[in-house]
């Protein structure tokens, strides 16, 4: 009996080893560089001492920010994909798809930022939103550091269960909604002196994107 031989498909990961290598080695280079902030940073869930300390806005233009936000977007694109793979409707090794999503997120990300200042000036609250966003960038990107080494766990072992994801992002919606309440917490004094631009500005660019970015994600999904 001839015993027939099949060609072994292996899947490509080496690219998925050099990003993670690169966005390792950002969060590195950034810790050397800010040792004081970054250690303040990475306690933000346990103490509001990093947003007093570095609540003004030019912060958000630093290359402490910059770095990490490169880490967040990748970070979170492979989150996405991750969880895509593990409910099987996509493969964790689709190098094509990490980069739509990537180029998905910083555009969306971006662009959100651009409307928002364009809304805080046409209701005349640009100093409140920009501290407001400092405050939403901080915490966003602190959920992309924490889920990154999550990430190349997930990547290198098979059959994660779907509980997995699910409870990363029931833990992030929770550190989001902390996030939030700091926020209202820190500028309740601006909040209740206009109070009906705050209403408008939490629906438009607070909920409003993230319902349709749902609604189209669930549409495709299905």
């Amino acid at each position: 009996m001839i015993e027939q031989l099949h060609p072994r498909i292996l899947e490509n990961k080496d690219w998925a080893t050099l990003l993670f290598v690169l966005t390792f080695a950002v969060v590195a280079m950034t810790k050397s560089a800010y040792e004081t902030r970054f250690s303040e940073f990475s306690k933000l869930i346990f103490s509001d001492k990093y947003a007093k300390i570095y609540r003004d806005n030019n912060h958000l233009r630093s290359s402490f920010t910059v770095g990490l936000f490169f880490v967040q977007v990748v970070s979170y694109a492979f989150f996405i994909q991750l969880t895509m793979h593990i409910f099987g409707y996509a493969s964790k090794t689709d190098w094509i798809l990490f980069i739509q999503l990537a180029t998905f997120l910083l555009y969306f990300i971006l662009g959100k930022f651009l409307i928002e200042k364009i809304v805080a000036t046409s209701f005349n609250i640009d100093e409140f939103a920009e501290l407001f966003n400092l405050q939403k960038v901080t915490y966003r990107t602190y959920i992309g550091v924490l889920i990154l080494p999550v990430n190349a766990v997930l990547f290198y072992y098979d059959n994660i269960p779907k509980i997995v994801p699910l409870a990363i992002i029931a833990i992030s919606l929770c550190i989001s909604l902390y996030s939030y309440f700091i926020s209202i917490k820190t500028y309740q004094n601006a909040i209740i002196s206009k109070l009906f631009y705050f209403i408008l500005y939490l629906c438009a660019l607070e909920i409003a994107p993230y319902y349709f970015l749902y609604y189209w994600i669930t549409k495709e999904a299905a």
